[in-house]
């Protein structure tokens, strides 16, 4: 009986070890831009500059003292108005109930004006759609993210998301490493992705939940971060010593 031969790095070619690097490098860019993106996105939430667990509460649950809208133009989106008498033009409709008549006269010049050249779907779907009444009104309210648009991130991240995690896992399962750490670390990026969009829907409603969003969020990116780094030291300097 001829026993299976497992291929590991030593056994690949130089032209598919550059392949590999340039992919895993390439990937770890990525994830640091993403980290930037997710920075600027939720940070200021709460009024206060950089981010904390409270802007990761606001922007899933809500928050009693101010809604997502109030708190953006009131904390880190202000300087973005042209004119700062229009925060209390906005305040102001949000406080009266935030009614769409109002809204076509006063807020949505604004919003055209100074918002939606960064707030609209097809730019950057993670952020609050800001080029129509019923996105505005999302976000004018209490209750922090919808539903739908919870739902609509969270397959884009699903899909897009696991397609790294597949390609980093075969790279990462040609290490020359234990055959259970093995399957358990390409395992714990996947259960960790999932936990993070699963806690995301919970936090709606438990706003204490925000602390598994941060926590699976950073397990998945330690993982990840992990398998890549692993992997490109057993591609290029990793020789296992033969027994005696």
């Amino acid at each position: 009986m001829v026993k299976e031969r497992y291929t590991r790095f030593k056994d690949i070619s130089i032209s598919e070890r550059i392949l590999n690097t340039v992919f895993l490098l390439t990937i770890g860019l990525g994830y640091l831009a993403a980290l930037a993106n997710l920075y600027y996105t939720h940070q200021g939430r709460d009024g206060k500059a950089g981010i904390s667990i409270d802007d990761v509460t606001i922007h899933y649950h809500g928050s009693k003292e101010q809604t997502r809208l109030g708190n953006a133009i009131t904390g880190i989106m202000e300087p973005n108005l042209r004119h700062k008498s229009d925060k209390d033009v906005i305040l102001d409709w949000i406080q009266e109930g935030a009614d769409e008549l109002e809204y076509n006269e006063k807020i949505a010049p604004i919003f055209n004006r100074d918002c939606v050249i960064c707030h609209t779907p097809a730019i950057n779907p993670s952020l609050p759609d800001l080029t129509n009444y019923a996105g505005v009104a999302d976000v004018a309210h209490s209750g922090g993210a919808s539903i739908p648009a919870l739902i609509r991130v969270s397959h884009i991240h699903l899909f897009g998301i696991a397609f790294i995690l597949f390609f980093i896992g075969k790279i990462f399962i040609l290490c020359d490493i234990n055959i259970y750490v093995k399957r358990i670390a390409v395992v714990i990026p996947f259960a960790a992705m999932l936990l993070d969009v699963l806690s995301w829907f919970i936090t709606k409603s438990i706003p204490s939940f925000s602390y598994v969003v941060v926590a699976s969020g950073a397990l998945m990116g330690l993982s990840m971060g992990l398998q890549i780094l692993v992997s490109a030291y057993q591609m290029w300097f990793f020789t296992k010593e033969k027994p005696n």
